[in-house]
């Protein structure tokens, strides 16, 4: 049993073993612990969108930006197949008033930076789509990759480069010492032992907030359940990450439920095996990670209107996932003020997959340098104070 590191990582889904992997490209000794197995949670149950259009205009996107371009090196950088493809996306839109608001948002992505153009006929890239669709965005820079991989991807270069990773290891406490009136984080207590370190990163997900208490600190996050159907395995049949205009209103309004009870948004990819991954709801029923008749049925009928070609595809599974919800949709990152040591990197929500690369270099560069290349004031906890 290891007793000492220089920074122990709570948390073993993407975000997570991304951290830890920055943490020890930079050299640091680094722990990661993980109270299941990796990617047990969020991370094993999502899907693979890298999707840059559902990020807000300014420095949400700027950050997905530069988390697309870390994905692009990172098959070759971790020497692991993730299985990367930038496929480009599509936001589908409906009615007039949907295209009015899409149109504003794009205008802002474009100020941005973000490659991104209105189509006013979709069914010439994507010939599944109805007829009634009256138009859609797309940018060619959004990607998918397997989440699952990902996640493994990272923990294995986190490995090469000396990090260690606990799975099965539950934390139980965090201890603190006071130095000259200041609250300090002094190591980390789990049920086979005491784990010295001066530095804890809580990237526990929907459980952060748990980790957090252990220092006295509270965190506005709270679990988000998606359901998603799966497709057993089929031709090609849609090239691109296909969402609709509602998707991206619950998305960039956190508060907005749905007329469905649901928070139901359409989303379709196709994976490299060849299966369909067809969501989404967003549901707040705390820890229930069960999948529900009346949410199945909802995301069915959903998709059949969008895309009624799928209507004798077969489907083979239902999942669900906990997403880490936060008031504004963004996630909380850096330190936090009144426990020196204490950092945390939650909150993605339906984000993990998409910003993990830069979460994990900005939240090491912090650990190393004291200060990241990019600032992450943006996303402070003190935002909700």
């Amino acid at each position: 049993m290891v007793n000492k590191a220089d920074a122990v990582v709570i948390g073993g889904g993407v975000i997570g073993n991304s951290i830890a992997y920055y943490l020890a490209k930079y050299g640091v000794d680094t722990l990661l612990i993980e109270r299941k197995d990796l990617a047990a949670g969020t991370s094993g149950a999502c899907d693979g969108f890298i999707f840059l259009q559902s990020k807000k205009p300014g420095f949400d996107l700027r950050l997905a930006l530069e988390s697309t371009r870390l994905y692009e090196n990172l098959a070759d950088e971790l020497s692991y197949d993730i299985e990367y493809r930038k496929c480009g996306g599509m936001i589908l839109i409906e009615t007039e008033e949907q295209l009015k608001a899409i149109i504003e948002l794009v205008d802002g992505q474009r100020k941005t930076g973000l490659d991104v153009k209105l189509m006013r006929i979709p069914q010439e890239l994507e010939p599944i789509l109805s007829g009634h669709i009256i138009g859609a965005t797309h940018s060619p820079l959004d990607a998918q990759v397997n989440p699952f991989k990902v996640v493994l991807g990272f923990a294995q270069g986190a490995k090469r480069k000396g990090a260690q990773i606990l799975t099965h290891m539950e934390v139980q406490a965090i201890r603190t010492r006071t130095v000259r009136g200041e609250l300090k984080v002094d190591s980390v207590i789990t049920e086979r032992g005491e784990i010295k370190t001066n530095t804890v990163i809580n990237a526990a997900g929907v459980h952060a907030p748990v980790i957090a208490k252990m220092v006295g600190l509270d965190l506005p996050i709270i679990p988000r359940r998606g359901q998603v159907l799966v497709t057993e395995p089929l031709p090609d049949l849609v090239t691109s990450l296909l969402v609709d205009a509602e998707y991206i209103t619950l998305k960039l309004a956190p508060d907005h439920r749905g007329t469905d009870g649901l928070g139901l948004g359409f989303t379709l990819e196709q994976t490299a095996s060849g299966n369909l991954l067809i969501g989404s709801t967003r549901e707040f029923v705390g820890y229930d990670r069960r999948t529900t008749y009346h949410g199945i049925k909802a995301i069915t009928q959903n998709v059949l209107r969008i895309a009624p070609a799928l209507k004798e595809v077969n489907i083979i599974r239902s999942f669900a996932g906990l997403r880490p919800y936060t008031p504004d949709g963004l996630p909380i990152l850096g330190k936090l003020r009144g426990v020196e040591g204490f950092i945390v990197a939650a909150g993605h929500e339906g984000d993990g997959i998409a910003l993990a690369p830069i979460t994990g270099k900005l939240i090491a560069e912090l650990v190393v340098k004291g200060k990241p290349s990019i600032s992450l004031d943006e996303f402070g906890l003190e935002r909700f104070k």
